[in-house]
């Protein structure tokens, strides 16, 4: 594009984001249109929440419903929160009964757990959703604007400055976003907001309490005295007339509309919380012998959140503060001074570490006497934990190391399970300046990612049978293989415990020990090799577990216990290499899914005692004899002996019935409202079928290659049968798996180096 149409498009960016001021007139009558954009700071948030939608996902091996505005979807995704879908949902439930005034208006929401888990995440996701959402015609967010310049003298000009100011320049904004139906007197608001909220198609009623801000309170008396002083009629509406009062709509960002009290911010509470006197103005402007508000910064972190959203950030740095915003939720007042207060509509988020929880029970002991025990019953505590789910974690790593920022959200396990798998190509750059494409093999981040999940799980509610890396596949994905059979989690005695994800290893630390071996220039494991630019997954594992002794995040203990876990994840990285090897030596020898398909029929038909139709479309018997053949020597589950002829026995039989038909039944009656076909139901559908499209085992190697040495794998003989097969191995694994010509090589060593030991 030239520039002027980037210009262009920034201009319909903003024309789209602001409205022309309006009167007061014509913002009611657009509420009556449009009540929700009335609404109040709590339902607001909620909105602009449930505006997003959801998405189904799988967490701690369930399906939960998920808010996409916790995705981040307006910044595409760059600070979405992976995981804790249930404390979210908590969170916006928590919303909803603060914002239907349903008991839980006094409380403060309170955000706690260990770094790296999404806490600092979730404030930049409000911050960039609601700001988005505010710019749409559903979201509009409206104050109020004032001109008194036009009714006294120019020495009572309302400003900021110590000159008066005229046109344009005349109008001042509400400092602190005030709503402006504030600017009603009591009664007729009530009626107002009676009238919107019989409109409004929603079961959570709008509400505007309090009065105007002081800022604008000023402004309306001064106007009022300038008004009842001449005699006028209709006082209200000559004080909110055009001339001197507009509506107008502004983007919610930090300072407008939220407030974020960051850990680093300084000052007395008074500051930190609404602002501070600024002392030069107070000669300038006359308030009638008192504080002119005028005179006031405005620059708190109520004031700047007043309309919508007040967060403190790492809340153990400000816990002078908790007590101060003590009666804030409930009596939605603060005071700039003694004299003068103000009435605001925030919802209040304090976000913290564990310590902040050690510093409020301090005086636990003490019981009934506990000076911050009405404190700890206003705070609504949710907890952040570590995550817990193998794709979420593989997700957040890979975040940590590039610049990905979108969200996975995939159709099939099958496919998340390739995202997770897949390598990842990384630039690296030297002190030389000199920049390097470095390789991170496949399974390498799922490696990593696991490890961590694994350290984070409770051995002790471990089903019997299992081990923490099946715990791990249970909550990813739901169920586990067991043989041919596909059991859920359900079936499992297997219980999600309060250690579920509240310790372990930080995502940070990995990001750290992966980064350190970006940087090495030699492969350990075969120098040999010009392969220095792959990472393999045995390779971080190594690195992860060896370093835990010397990093200060880790107790001795923790340290001790996380080492001990890294072999079953070990085990399970070296299973899903091997099977990658095994695929891509026996590529010419898979099933393919026609053939698998006519199996599938042709056992339907036999089971039903009904007909199929054949290539040239005629009605047959279904084939005894190419079922026989599928079932011997694809399935490789019987022999002759199984078959009298071409006739199968009791355990064909069995089979047949209990694993392919059982299936087809399965997805026979999910489909039930909908004609069901046999041709409707995928192969991979049925569990003992998925495990042998392209799965084969050692034995189907030997008897495929009868000349195929493992023992030669790293140096083949020149024109040997291991030579070749080795080709086209390393060929097959780039095409099937996405290896590089390197790492296939580093893995397919690995694993033949194993399984050369158990060969003859």
């Amino acid at each position: 594009m030239t520039g002027e149409e980037y210009i262009g498009r920034a201009d319909d960016s903003l024309d789209r984001a602001y409205e022309a001021p309006m009167s007061l007139a014509e913002y009611v009558d657009q509420l009556l249109e449009s009540p929700e954009l009335a609404a109040h700071a709590s339902k607001y948030l909620l909105d602009a929440i449930e505006a997003a939608g959801t998405r189904t996902v799988i967490e701690e091996g369930e399906e939960k419903e998920r808010y996409r505005f916790f995705d981040d979807p307006h910044n595409d995704g760059e600070h979405a929160i992976l995981g804790n879908t249930d404390v979210l949902n908590a969170f916006v439930d928590d919303l909803r009964s603060i914002a239907a005034g349903r008991g839980k208006d006094e409380k403060i929401i309170w955000l706690e757990g260990p770094t790296a888990t999404g806490k600092s995440e979730l404030k930049r996701c409000l911050i960039n959703g609601l700001r988005e959402y505010s710019k749409t015609p559903a979201g509009r967010r409206y104050t109020l604007e004032w001109n008194v310049a036009g009714a006294g003298g120019t020495d009572s000009a309302l400003t900021y400055g110590d000159q008066p100011v005229e046109d344009e320049d005349d109008w001042y904004e509400s400092p602190v976003q005030a709503h402006p139906l504030t600017v009603f007197p009591d009664d007729v608001r009530q009626d107002l907001l009676a009238a919107l909220n019989e409109r409004l198609d929603d079961h959570i009623p709008i509400r505007v309490d309090g009065d105007l801000d002081p800022f604008s309170r000023e402004a309306y008396d001064y106007l009022e005295e300038q008004y009842r002083r001449t005699g006028t009629a209709d006082l209200f509406s000559a004080v909110t007339a055009p001339t001197h009062l507009r509506i107008k709509n502004f983007v919610v960002d930090v300072g407008r509309g939220i407030g974020v009290l960051h850990s680093e911010d300084e000052g007395t509470p008074k500051e930190r919380l609404v602002g501070s006197w600024m002392h030069g103005m107070l000669r300038e402007l006359d308030s009638r012998g008192r504080k002119n508000p005028q005179a006031f910064s405005y620059d708190g972190v109520l004031s700047q959140g007043n309309g919508l959203l007040t967060v403190v950030e790492d809340a153990g740095q400000h816990a002078d503060l908790l007590q101060k915003l003590l009666n804030v939720p409930d009596e939605s007042h603060v005071k700039l001074d003694k004299g003068i207060g103000m009435d605001i509509d925030t919802q209040l988020i304090i976000i913290s570490n564990p310590d902040l929880e050690a510093q409020l029970n301090q005086h636990a002991d003490r019981e009934g006497q506990d000076p911050l025990k009405a404190l700890k019953r206003r705070l609504d505590k949710r907890e952040f934990t570590y995550l817990t789910n193998l794709s979420l974690e593989a997700q957040l790593l890979r975040r940590e190391l590039t610049d990905e920022t979108s969200v996975w959200d995939p159709d099939s396990w099958e496919e998340l399970e390739r995202w997770i798998q897949e390598p990842l190509t990384i630039s690296v750059r030297d002190e030389l300046a000199t920049v390097t494409e470095k390789e991170l093999a496949p399974h390498t981040v799922e490696a990593a990612a696991l490890y961590a999940v694994v350290s984070r799980l409770d051995d002790h509610s471990v089903p019997n049978g299992l081990d923490l890396v099946d715990k791990a596949l249970l909550f990813d994905r739901g169920y586990l293989m067991e043989g041919d059979e596909r059991v859920d989690i359900d079936d499992y005695d297997l219980k999600t415990t309060a250690r579920d994800g509240d310790h372990g290893i930080p995502v940070t630390y990995v990001r750290d020990v992966v980064a350190d071996l970006l940087h090495e220039t030699q492969d350990r494991h075969h120098p040999d090799l010009p392969v220095e630019h792959v990472v393999m997954p045995r390779d971080v594992l190594n690195a992860v577990a060896e370093g835990m002794r010397e990093a200060p995040v880790f107790s001795a203990n923790e340290a001790s216990e996380y080492e001990e876990r890294v072999v079953t994840v070990k085990n399970y990285v070296f299973g899903r290499q091997e099977q990658d090897v095994l695929d891509a030596m026996m590529r010419d020898k898979r099933v393919d899914e026609a053939t698998v398909e006519a199996y599938i029929e042709q056992v339907y038909a036999w089971e039903s005692d009904e007909q199929i139709v054949n290539d040239r479309g005629e009605y047959v018997d279904p084939n005894p004899l190419e079922m026989k053949v599928f079932e011997i020597e694809h399935l490789g589950r019987f022999d002759e002996d199984n078959y009298d002829g071409n006739e199968p026995d009791e355990a064909v039989e069995a089979f047949r019935t209990d694993k392919i038909i059982t299936a087809l039944n399965r997805h026979a009656w999910q489909r039930r409202d909908e004609e069901f076909q046999v041709g409707d139901v995928s192969p991979t559908e049925i569990p003992v079928i998925n495990t042998v499209l392209g799965r084969h085992d050692w034995d189907d190697v030997k008897r495929t290659y009868e000349d195929f040495d493992p023992r030669q794998w790293d140096t083949p003989p020149s024109g040997t049968e291991t030579a070749r097969l080795k080709e086209k191995t390393i060929r097959n694994m780039a095409e099937m798996h996405d290896y590089s010509e390197a790492s296939a090589e580093l893995t397919s060593r690995h694993v033949m180096n194993q399984v050369s030991y158990r060969w003859d």
